[in-house]
C-alpha cells in the first residue's frame, strides 16, 4: 500500500494485547518507539495514544513515563479485582470511542493490537469515515479477519528490532 507523507495518522496502542504477544511469543518486550517510527513511516503523526492498565503496585509507573517521553498520550485503567480473585482490564471500548471520535480529523487509524474484538470498529472506520485502517501486530497472534480486512497490515514479527 503505498503512504503518502501528507496522510494525517493517528496511533492507537493496546498496550496489554501487544505485552502479553511479545512475552508469550518471544519472552521479550515490544520497543514502542520503533513500533510508532515504523507505522508513522513518514507520514502527519496527529495522534499517539497507549492504553495501559495500572495495578495496585504501581511498579509499572516508569514503563509509563517512558511511553509519554516516546510521544505517546497515556491513557491509564486501573486493573479491576473482583471479589472471587479474578482480573479484568481491556481498554476495548475506550479504544473504539477514541477512534471514532478522532476519525474525522484522520486520514488513516493505526491500531496497534491483534485483537479480533476490533474487527467491527475497523469495518465502521472504513465503511463510514473514510479512514483507511492499518493493523500492526505480531503475524502469529493477530486475528486473521483482521489481517485480512485491514487496508494494510505491519508484521511486528519480521524484524527484530520492535522488541526489547
Amino acid at each position: 500500500m503505498i503512504k503518502h507523507k501528507e496522510q494525517r495518522i493517528g496511533v492507537l496502542v493496546d498496550v496489554s494485547n501487544m505485552y502479553h504477544s511479545a512475552k508469550n511469543l518471544y519472552h521479550k518486550r515490544v520497543n514502542y518507539k520503533e513500533v510508532l517510527k515504523d507505522v508513522v513511516a513518514g507520514r502527519k503523526l496527529i495522534r499517539a495514544i497507549a492504553y495501559v492498565i495500572k495495578t495496585e503496585s504501581e511498579e509499572e509507573m516508569p514503563f509509563f513515563e517512558a511511553l509519554s517521553q516516546q510521544g505517546f498520550e497515556v491513557r491509564m485503567k486501573d486493573l479491576q479485582i473482583f471479589a472471587g480473585g479474578a482480573k479484568k482490564a481491556d481498554w476495548d471500548v475506550g479504544i473504539a470511542m477514541d477512534a471514532i471520535k478522532l476519525a474525522r480529523n484522520l486520514d488513516v487509524i493505526v491500531l496497534v493490537s491483534g485483537d479480533g474484538d476490533y474487527l467491527p470498529l475497523m469495518n465502521y472506520l472504513q465503511s463510514t469515515t473514510g479512514c483507511l485502517v492499518e493493523i500492526a501486530g505480531f503475524r502469529q497472534t493477530t486475528s486473521s479477519k483482521l489481517i485480512e480486512e485491514a487496508d494494510d497490515f505491519i508484521n511486528l514479527s519480521e524484524n527484530k528490532k520492535f522488541l526489547l
